[in-house]
């Protein structure tokens, strides 16, 4: 039983009862993931192929910062900070909201609305981006292996329609197909790393990239904001805690594997790139090679074969990321339609496999529409990667990550009021002092990314596009508090509901349970 609140009830403003019971229809399977499946669904997020290969060249070339590596330590001991909260937070909460949910236990319910949209406009952002370049990217294969020329957006809905489909399996049967195609990637890329280690470039085995001298210029800031992109997925740990076994046990465990285990293996690889082509030469480099740095590398170290294999997982990793992402926003609305914040359809989940299939279904209609709109306004030719790849996942791939930064920051900050407002800050003080440092990280981060927008997305400095998306989220805030606020006058009932998830209805189960 969850311990963050003690009664079946909330009172309201004139002190009167709420009931929060919503019933057993409301809650997602239990005793769906263990410490592997858990892990391994949250990791596939992070989409490491498409990172090493598309994310880290691009932080070398348009930024020209060679000291990328120790970008990624500096982030993990933030990230890290973060997590001491948050993860103990997860303990006292467990809510398929995950991040909207912790924060109405500390903000309100009425913060918790605003984050709740939020958290729904950024993740929803951040998969449908990945169609985009998955979809280029086998219009490519195509264009290579078979000689025919086929336009982005046609794998892109059928890759939508697929991943809506598993969204309405078993997370269980899900966290097995993430699972095999996160494993392959990963052995791939260490492959690589051991082989450009052993055969280092002309510097040789050069640990200059670790060198503090190597961050500096304007670019420092933006890079950071590629790199939180790299790390997105540790945090949906607790978005499946209703599906877990022992979630208290569980969510935190995931969280601190996931932030270690990626920011040793982005470290080690984004070295294994400097050494590779040499620290001098790794700007200029990624320059030329853009997205294709890593398949340049390989085909000289490795072979061809291994490269048309790497290309081929680098297809399958970004399907395995959209279906990741597409089971939290899944997850997402289905706890936002239990809670009254969206029609009650979405709070209920599929009696054949347990999965909210309404949430599921809303992403899938909100990926075709959005991978629709990009290909009628796509008037480049068959490969032209400005529609898919610098428009539709540049665009929404720095949205979302904006989005999950906000989230992250509002989160710390909840974390210090939920524990001061229940008289343990002395208890709790090194990890509120922890979600302290790592809100003044998070803000520092989250200035840079609107600050230099603009970069990000590749847009010229005057382009109305470098305010105007993140804006996007600064609307979704502004319209979730509202709708807060609406709530808390007019639906009090439902207000008093937001953040608690079905810990109501388990609540009256156990006192109706006899001793």
């Amino acid at each position: 039983m969850t311990t963050g609140s003690s009664s079946k009830s909330r009172p309201t403003a004139d002190g009167s009862a709420i009931s929060t019971f919503k019933g057993q229809d409301r809650a997602l399977r239990a005793d769906r993931l263990g410490t592997a499946g858990l892990l391994l669904s949250v990791l596939a997020a992070t989409a490491p192929l498409m990172v090493v290969a598309g994310v880290m060249p691009t932080t070398f070339g348009v930024m020209g910062i060679v000291g990328q590596p120790l970008l990624f330590v500096i982030l993990a001991a933030v990230l890290a900070l973060f997590s001491v909260g948050y993860a103990e937070m997860s303990r006292h909460v467990h809510n398929a909201g995950a991040f909207y949910a912790y924060i109405s236990r500390g903000l309100g319910g009425t913060a918790g609305a605003g984050a709740a949209l939020v958290a729904l406009v950024a993740y929803s952002a951040l998969q449908v981006g990945i169609f985009g370049i998955f979809g280029f990217e086998v219009s490519g294969l195509f264009a290579t292996y078979l000689d025919t020329e086929l336009a982005w957006w046609i794998p892109a809905l059928l890759a939508a329609l697929a991943v809506g489909a598993l969204g309405w399996l078993k997370i269980d049967l899900n966290a097995r197909v993430l699972g095999v195609l996160l494993l392959i990637e990963v052995v791939l890329v260490v492959i690589f790393d051991v082989a450009a280690l052993s055969d280092p470039g002309p510097e040789g085995l050069s640990l200059h990239a670790f060198n503090p001298d190597t961050l500096t210029g304007a670019g420092i800031g933006t890079a950071l904001c590629f790199c939180v992109a790299a790390f997105l997925g540790f945090e949906q740990a607790p978005v499946y805690a209703e599906e877990t076994s022992r979630p208290h046990v569980l969510v935190p465990r995931v969280m601190f594997l996931a932030i270690g285990g990626i920011a040793v293996f982005y470290t080690i690889s984004c070295w294994a790139l400097t050494v590779a082509t040499g620290p001098a030469a790794v700007v200029g480099t990624s320059q030329e090679q853009s997205a294709g740095l890593l398949f340049f590398l390989t085909g000289d170290l490795l072979g061809e074969t291994f490269t048309d294999v790497l290309h081929v997982l680098f297809v399958t990793g970004m399907f395995a990321a959209m279906l990741s992402f597409h089971n939290v926003v899944a997850r997402y609305a289905f706890a936002m339609g239990r809670e009254g914040l969206l029609p009650a359809a979405f709070g209920r989940t599929s009696s054949a496999s347990g999965a909210p299939g309404t949430g599921s279904l809303l992403q899938t209609v909100i990926s075709v529409v959005v991978v629709a709109a990009f290909a009628l306004t796509d008037d480049g030719p068959v490969g032209d990667p400005t529609a898919p790849v610098l428009r539709l996942f540049t665009w929404m791939g720095n949205l979302g990550a904006l989005g999950v930064a906000v989230l992250m920051a509002v989160a710390s900050a909840s974390v210090i009021v939920f524990f001061v407002r229940r008289g343990a800050a002395g208890a709790q003080l090194w990890r509120l002092a922890a979600s302290g440092l790592a809100l003044a990280g998070l803000l520092f981060i989250i200035g840079y990314t609107v600050k230099d927008f603009d970069v990000l997305i590749g847009a010229g400095s005057g382009s109305a596009l470098s305010w105007l998306l993140p804006s996007v989220i600064g609307l979704a805030l502004v319209a979730g508090l509202a709708q807060g606020a609406l709530l808390r006058s007019r639906k009090p009932e439902v207000h008093a509901r937001i953040g608690l998830g079905n810990e109501a209805f388990q609540l009256e189960k156990a006192a109706d349970t006899p001793d």
